[in-house]
């Protein structure tokens, strides 16, 4: 990730801009010590982020409809 100053910023903030959106790298701004940063946002379907976790449901999902609980809970309650 490439650094600037606010002055650098200021001298360059079209093409700093236009780097940013071409090479979707952000670019980070350090202002006395404190860090700001410039990313581009991805406009994309949601269903994009979703990530993958085949290890959820293991085995066949209809097998969920007729598994019996009443071993495995205690509704004794007090």
């Amino acid at each position: 990730m490439k650094t600037i100053t606010p002055t650098e910023l200021r001298a360059n903030i079209y093409k700093l801009l236009e780097e940013v959106l071409t090479s979707g790298e952000p670019l980070e701004i350090n202002k006395g010590g404190k860090r700001l940063r410039i990313v581009p946002v991805n406009e994309g379907s949601k269903l994009e982020n979703l990530v993958s976790r085949p290890e959820v449901i293991q085995g066949d999902p209809e097998e969920l409809v007729t598994i019996s609980w009443e071993q495995e809970v205690n509704l004794d309650l007090p």
